[in-house]
């Protein structure tokens, strides 16, 4: 007889005789419940963060990307900053207006190289609903009013993005490298120009087709319709950034990063890999502003050349995050980068958990008057201390040191929140 060496035999075994010794039928069902919950727990601390084959690229451009992100959504006083870290008015861009689409595109890379991909799609499925979930919980606190929450916002329009880049790319199984970017640019183009074709050119109920004005676009009258303006952003309440159309093209954005990681991850050299990525990155550009004259450069309504532009963009900081850091091993200094990239889906939640708690709470101001912690914090200890902006710079950089410091300790242990 062959010995069962399985440990999960091993560990039945040692329990059934714990079990007889503890007249134990009950013990081994609650121990079985245990090791469902712990397989549960490694599901949910399971990959939008982490990567396998790990690139290191992948995670300093998603770290620097993360890293921008907090310090453009805490400023010390939104009155007082420079005019980068702001967003365009509505057409056009800043620096601003490339954080998401280049963590949506982030996302797409992250498909092709997690291997969670090809398991079965009530998996992915389970992943997308945790993202949601996670920002239907942003949305909600402190509060929790379900009257107003808004539905769509940042990891909803994620989640989605996921949802649709990992369906797409498990769908491609094995098929050749070239078969499956191709397959990728190809469903892209598909989605820019559909939704090319609904903003233009399908009238809105009561109004007129290709009407690109916040309140008047098709996408802002679909939000209004299906989610009622009680659920969309509070800002304005008749239209939405991360709306339900404006999702499609995000989509593309997602898509576009499969269509890179595909690259990335096939059989070609690290110089042609790098070389592919900048061309195709320039050619988007380029078609991008070509496409800007007709159908503008819009991050809130995620125009079709808003996708190529800023696709194109992320496409050659990839390529060279990956020619400088994987091909050159140039990664001295890299580490804060990457404790922040490996665990991107904590510090966007941290981050949102944080600022919205040091606005809730209040206390007493200098003047008498009741102010937020937040703006208390502010008006103590950066705004004394430093010019307006730079006062508000300074503390938007200290929110994000405060949040380093435990995902640096999450880093240390090896604990990576993934979904």
């Amino acid at each position: 007889m062959v010995a069962n060496t399985d440990p999960r035999n091993v560990r039945d075994a040692a329990t059934w005789s714990l079990c007889n010794r503890h007249d134990g039928e009950q013990y081994y069902r609650n121990h079985q419940r245990r090791d469902m919950f712990e397989h549960d727990l490694q599901l949910i601390l399971a990959a939008i963060s982490v990567t396998s084959p790990r690139l290191v690229s992948l995670d300093v451009f998603r770290g620097a990307t993360m890293a921008a992100m907090v310090i453009v959504n805490n400023p010390g006083d939104w009155g007082q900053v420079y005019a980068p870290l702001l967003h365009a008015e509505w057409n056009g861009w800043t620096p601003t207006d490339l954080i998401f689409p280049f963590f949506v595109f982030i996302v797409g890379v992250s498909v092709t190289l997690s291997r969670r991909t090809m398991q079965p799609t009530a998996v992915i499925l389970r992943r997308s609903a945790l993202i949601f979930g996670f920002g239907l919980l942003l949305a909600l606190f402190p509060r929790f009013d379900f009257a107003t929450v808004r539905i769509m916002g940042v990891l909803q329009r994620l989640a989605l993005c996921y949802l649709a880049a990992a369906l797409v790319y498990r769908a491609l199984g094995k098929a050749d490298e070239d078969d499956r970017w191709h397959a990728a640019v190809g469903v892209t183009s598909v989605l820019l120009l559909t939704y090319w074709v609904l903003m233009l050119f399908v009238p809105v109920p009561g109004g007129a087709a290709g009407d690109l004005t916040p309140s008047g676009n098709l996408g802002a009258w679909l939000d209004r319709t299906l989610l009622g303006e009680a659920h969309l952003w509070r800002q304005s309440k008749t239209w939405d950034p991360e709306g339900l159309l404006g999702t499609i093209p995000a989509i593309a954005s997602a898509l576009s990063g499969v269509a890179a990681g595909v690259i990335l991850t096939g059989r070609r050299t690290a110089v042609h890999k790098a070389a592919f990525l900048i061309a195709g990155g320039g050619a988007a550009i380029v078609l991008g502003l070509v496409w800007d004259r007709s159908f503008p450069i819009n991050k809130s309504l995620w125009t079709s050349s808003y996708v190529l532009f800023t696709s194109g963009l992320a496409s050659i900081v990839l390529a060279a995050c990956y020619w400088l850091f994987d091909t050159r091993g140039r990664q001295a200094w890299l580490r804060p980068l990457v404790v922040l990239g490996t665990n991107a889906l904590v510090l966007f939640v941290a981050s949102g958990l944080l600022v919205k708690t040091l606005l809730f709470f209040k206390v007493a101001g200098a003047d008498g008057t009741t102010i937020s912690v937040n703006g208390w914090l502010y008006a103590n200890w950066f705004e004394p201390f430093a010019a307006p902006r730079n006062a508000s710079l300074l503390f938007a950089f200290a929110n994000l040191l405060v949040l380093y410091l435990p995902l640096e300790f999450l880093y240390r242990r090896r604990w990576f929140l993934r979904v």
